[in-house]
């Protein structure tokens, strides 16, 4: 199904709080978004030398290595609700607190060029997962967390999650880092 478009969610296929990434998505073709963005994370972040990599603009902030590690365990989270909703799953997937896994994460001990790697294999089985699915299987709908979600609601919220931390990333760590 690589050459079908998916259209945009409707606001009841996902929860509210998934406006602010969807919205940040306002082309027609998630696929050609979540391909280019495997190019668009590592190019935004090529300023960034060593040294940087675990700058963080205010205490308590994540590190731009944590950053990059918590857009990963985002979209394997959205990329899992994606395939069990796609393959019919009735009961409510969990939730997760992204702040209680990076606290768990390893992210700060590697370098950013192999958080990145990480990103683009994850990025490529996940879009080797939505090119596999059926027309009606973008369609279904289920639960996550007790609100509804869609396989389709959910790749545009991988594709502008990923889009909101590139512009935090751009607005808070990278100009300090280029000064």
């Amino acid at each position: 199904m690589s050459s079908m478009v998916i259209e945009r969610p409707g606001a009841d296929e996902y929860a509210p709080a998934f406006e602010r990434y969807v919205s940040r998505v306002p082309e027609g073709d998630v696929m050609a978004s979540l391909a280019r963005q495997k190019q668009e994370l590592p190019a935004a972040l090529a300023s960034v030398r060593d040294e940087g990599e675990r700058y963080r603009y205010a205490p308590g902030k994540w590190s731009v290595r944590e950053v990059v590690g918590h857009v990963v365990d985002t979209e394997r989270v959205m990329a899992y609700r994606a395939m069990c909703v796609a393959r019919g799953e009735a009961a409510s997937l969990p939730g997760f607190d992204e702040n209680a896994y990076a606290a768990h994460s390893t992210s700060d001990q590697y370098p950013l060029r192999e958080l990145l790697e990480e990103f683009a294999h994850v990025r490529e089985g996940n879009l080797a997962l939505f090119r596999h699915l059926s027309p009606e299987a973008w369609l279904r709908r289920g639960l996550a967390n007790q609100n509804p979600i869609s396989v389709r609601a959910l790749a545009w919220v991988i594709v502008g999650h990923a889009r909101h931390h590139i512009a935090v990333l751009e607005q808070h760590y990278l100009p300090r880092l280029r000064s």
